[in-house]
Formats: structure tokens, sequence, C-alpha cells
């Protein structure tokens, strides 16, 4: 599945008319990032992830990343955790977490839609706050079902993305992130591609094992794509670039949204093999996000689509 995601995004790229591609531009971050070293994001151990045992771990990601998108609104939803404002995906996982040490358990089949509700308290609630329900109690009934309670004993000889990939995609349909343009079908598969990325980090990190993460190719969200236009990387027609700064809604399965996600996943491709392959592209992807934390980029806003996939 991995090598259609990308033949699918060139497909959208050759035909697309909202956004554009400059290569100078893609030059001119490499010229900057030849030495790059990444730190993979849980390396921090947010909120003492990693003081749990690996098992709690890989178990917990699985029902938090399946849950990991759409928190944008106005105001954004924000919750305190440790006296600390927090909001977005590092809010959702302090929550989930809180909730996972104090019940001792990974398992949320059981849960109520209003047991969630307090979970995720914060000045406003969460958008799609019952889609998140659906999914997280579906994935653990499943667990529950075909993994005998336990994802991480079922998935723990996998140390290579192409067949732990393929096992969440097939076990899990609400990784499903697929979208149709000018005809033909379009794959991003964000969610699943971060959880695989994330599994064998912590994996990597926990057990001090070999794993391959090579494979993978990007999670094609808002943030990225934000920080390529910062940089001159992606350029958007006028009508895309109004609508973006207005903050005006975008459709998902658009052909606007579908152009923004595809470029952003070739652009990832392309620096990758410009640099020989040197450094895969998870973590070209990774350096990326982090430059949306450098203020100095004065970036503007991101494209807004309300869905399940990011």
């Amino acid at each position: 599945m991995l090598e259609k995601i990308i033949e699918s995004c060139k497909y959208v790229v050759r035909n697309s008319k909202n956004v554009k591609i400059n290569e100078i531009k893609i030059d001119e971050l490499i010229n900057k990032m030849e030495n790059v070293q990444c730190k993979h994001w849980l390396s921090s151990s947010p909120f003492g992830l990693l003081d749990l045992p690996v098992e709690t771990i890989i178990n917990f990601l699985l029902i938090y990343e399946a849950i990991d998108f759409s928190f944008w609104g106005s105001p954004k939803w924000t919750i305190d955790i440790e006296n600390k404002k927090e909001d977005g995906s590092i809010a959702l996982l302090g929550a989930l977490l809180k909730y996972v040490k104090i019940k001792d358990t990974t398992d949320f089949s059981n849960i109520k839609i209003d047991d969630l509700r307090k979970i995720l308290k914060g000045n406003v609630e969460i958008p799609l706050l019952k889609e998140r329900y659906n999914i997280i109690t579906n994935i653990s009934k499943i667990v529950n079902e075909k993994m005998e309670g336990n994802f991480y004993r079922y998935i723990k000889n996998i140390t290579n993305d192409l067949e732990l990939f393929d096992l969440i995609i097939t076990m899990f349909p609400q990784f499903k992130d697929e979208r149709i343009y000018k005809g033909k079908k379009v794959y991003f598969y964000k969610l699943a591609q971060l959880l695989t990325s994330d599994i064998l980090h912590i994996r990597e990190m926990k057990e001090k094992i070999k794993v391959d993460y090579s494979h993978l190719l990007g999670c094609a969200d808002y943030k990225i794509p934000q920080v390529m236009r910062g940089l001159g990387i992606l350029e958007y027609n006028d009508s895309l670039s109004y609508k973006v700064d207005n903050k005006i809604e975008i459709e998902p399965n658009s052909e606007e949204e579908i152009e923004i996600r595809a470029s952003m996943l070739l652009v990832i491709d392309i620096i990758k093999n410009k640099l020989g392959g040197n450094i895969c592209s998870m973590n070209i992807n990774d350096y990326i996000w982090g430059q949306g934390k450098n203020i100095k980029m004065n970036l503007k806003p991101y494209h807004l689509t309300r869905c399940v996939d990011y």
C-alpha cells in the first residue's frame, strides 16, 4: 500500500491547478538540512510517557493516535494539564494518558461517551467528540475480539514498517484515509503512518532493537503544508490563498484539499531523493513539522478541513 500512496500523489501533482511546487525553494531548504539530526517527538517523554512499560505505551498509542485529528476551532479546544494550558495533539495525549494511568487500562471498549467528554473536558467541547468516541470504542473491541486484548503482544514480532503498516490498515478500518481525485483513488493514511512510525521509534528507544521505518512517506496534515508554504515551497493560486488566509473551511475530498496534501508528500519524497536517500522521509517530515515552532517564520494560517484523518 505504501507504494500506492506516492504514485497516487504524483498523479495529483501532475494535474494540480491550485497548488504548485517550487523546486528552487526545495533546494534552499536542503542546503540547511544536510546534517540534520531529528529527535523523535516522543523522545522527550511528554507527561512521563516513556516511564511506562513498553507494552502499555504501544497499546496506548493505538488508541491515542486513532483520534489524533482536527483540533482547530474558534476558540481552539484547550485543557489544563499539570498547571499548564495545552491544546491540540499534546493536550489529547496528556488527557488520555492521565486516564490510562488512573484506571490502569488501555481498554476503552466499555467507556461511555459522557466519560470521554469528562476526560477531554476543556474550555470548549473537543471537535468531533462522537466520531472520536466511536473510533476508540470500536478499536478496543477489535483488540479484544481479534488480538486477545493486547495489541502489543499481537504485533511484537513485527519490526518493519511495511508489515506493521499493512496490519494496522487491514485490522483497523478506522485508519482508512483515501480520497477520489479526477476519478482516481488517492491514498494518504496519515494516522496509520504516524502510528507505525511511533511504535517502531518507541520500541527502538525502549527495547533497544533494530527496526526499519525507512519506507514510510510522511504525514499529510495541515501544519507541514503551512510550513512549506511559508518557505515558498508550496505555492497556492489566488483562490486557494484567499480561502486559507481568511480561514474559510475547505471541504474534505475537494480538489484543493487533495492537492495540498499530495503536494506535501511529494515534496518530502523529492527532498529524500535529492539527499540520496540518506535521511528517511519520516525524519524529513518531523524536521519540517518542527520548523512550524519557529516564531521567526511568521507563518500564514493553515488550511481548515474538518475530518477524522488529520
